[in-house]
């Protein structure tokens, strides 16, 4: 395969993941040393998240033809790409956490919903709730009033068993 066929193939590969993406996150990793990025890749992966190192004017290529064009002024230095699959908290999540005792880690940018935002609004997605706890928070919130519903239609029915069984006792001593 010669070169233009393999940086088409590396093209078509991140289009296909922004495509898939939730949300996509650009970090600058200059300064990590393999054991620190094997370690951030396993958390990243461990949530379903995938890192890839790809050549910046492919990555641009890519953005482009998924309907980002305003990625540029991002993609200098050595940058890697955090796609977020299963929802798009997760990678962002991990990155911002990693950043805190990794201070050569740093977040460019990343794209929500086809839009560019910048580092600061990566940190405020990493800030949200994960996908999970969003659903136990609107599960918690059904279930509260399902349950006093159900003390409330309960309340009759006790009522109605206790004045049975009071004339059943009433009954017996007659």
């Amino acid at each position: 395969m010669g070169s233009l066929e393999l940086k088409k193939q590396l093209v078509a590969e991140t289009k296909e993941r922004f495509d898939r993406a939730q949300s996509v996150v650009l970090i600058e990793y200059r300064g990590l040393n393999v054991a620190e990025i094997t370690e951030l890749r396993a958390q990243l992966r461990a949530a379903g998240v995938e890192m890839k190192v790809v050549k910046n004017t492919l990555v641009q290529r890519a953005a482009e033809e998924h309907g980002v064009p305003d990625l540029k002024g991002y993609l200098v230095g050595p940058t890697a790409e955090v796609f977020s699959i299963q929802d798009p908290v997760s990678g962002p999540k991990i990155l911002a956490e990693f950043a805190k005792t990794h201070k050569q880690l740093v977040i460019k940018a990343g794209v929500l919903e086809n839009k560019v935002i910048d580092a600061d609004g990566v940190k405020a997605l990493a800030d949200l709730p994960s996908r999970e706890v969003l659903l136990a928070q609107v599960l918690a919130g059904i279930q509260g009033p399902l349950t006093g519903m159900a003390n409330v239609l309960q309340g009759p029915l006790r009522k109605f068993v206790y004045a049975v069984e009071a004339l059943r006792k009433e009954k017996e001593q007659a």
